[in-house]
């Protein structure tokens, strides 16, 4: 097993980051993002094959698209502890005048991101079309990209599944996190979506599930699979099944935190369950 104490200690910076981020603006969405974070920890330090410097085209590196973009605390909290900009502009989350607004965008250039996201369901599309680039230009790299489960319920996502395996999108690994959690309830009680592996079976896609999806050794031998699986004349899937608000007690396994923020006494109580390893911006 391999030793992940560096990423553990990075995905509990990480975490403080969040709650720091939404609480200074009393905005955001931190509970999906404290549900991602060890992914997306693993994604950047070692799943990626990316360059050092930053630029949109991506030829010979790996590509990543984030499509539920409401979770940005995360993607800019990893992306800034991985050498994209500087920690410190963590600080100016949601502020007017910032880089790092709600959803991520691409007019102010800030490095690490390649599409904005406000409306959901439109990363897939997205992803697909990059995977298809990558083909024509003889670029063996990989695209990953990353949705939420509630999101699933928007249909440009199935126009985009079927059209991946239709066209042997091959060097695309999509994960899905399942929490089971949106922002007016669980999904099964706003909208049930049946087996989504199913689904994605039914529409040509190999499937894999990743049932710890918080836990940082799950999540790299998961992923490796995936990796394994591309090349084989179908997209992949990943079900990723994390636990949303994960690693602040209160937050977790409740929509309730979706897109609230922590006050004073709440923040205090997260920052006591994640002890700052590497520095707070």
């Amino acid at each position: 097993m391999l030793n992940t104490k560096h990423l553990e200690d990075l995905t509990t910076q990480v975490r403080r980051d969040i709650l720091r981020m939404v609480h200074k603006v009393n905005s955001g969405h931190p509970g999906g993002s404290l549900g991602c974070a060890e992914f997306f920890v693993s994604l950047y330090s070692e799943i990626m094959d990316r360059k050092k410097d930053f630029n949109m085209d991506g030829i010979e590196e790996d590509l990543f698209f984030l499509s539920n973009g409401h979770i940005s605390p995360v993607f800019y909290s990893v992306l800034a502890r991985s050498g994209y900009f500087p920690v410190d502009e963590l600080n100016t989350f949601r502020l007017i005048d910032s880089r790092l607004q709600g959803h991520p965008t691409t007019h102010e250039g800030l490095p690490g991101v390649r599409i904005a996201s406000g409306s959901l369901g439109q990363g897939m599309s997205v992803a697909i079309g990059a995977a298809q680039a990558k083909k024509l230009n003889g670029d063996k790299h990989l695209v990953y990209s990353l949705h939420g489960d509630g999101e699933l319920q928007e249909g440009q996502n199935w126009e985009a599944i079927m059209y991946a395996s239709a066209k042997k999108v091959d060097n695309l690994i999509s994960t899905i996190d399942l929490n089971g959690q949106q922002i007016d309830g669980s999904t099964d009680d706003v909208l049930p979506m049946g087996s989504i592996k199913g689904k994605f079976e039914a529409f040509g896609w190999t499937v894999l599930e990743i049932e710890e999806g918080n836990n940082i050794n799950a999540i790299l031998k998961g992923m490796a699979e995936a990796k394994s699986k591309t090349g084989q004349g179908k997209p992949i899937c990943v079900l990723l099944k994390t636990v949303m608000g994960n690693g602040v007690d209160f937050m977790m396994h409740t929509h309730a935190w979706h897109g609230k923020a922590p006050n004073d006494e709440q923040l205090a109580i997260g920052l006591e369950q994640n002890a700052e390893t590497l520095g707070d911006y």
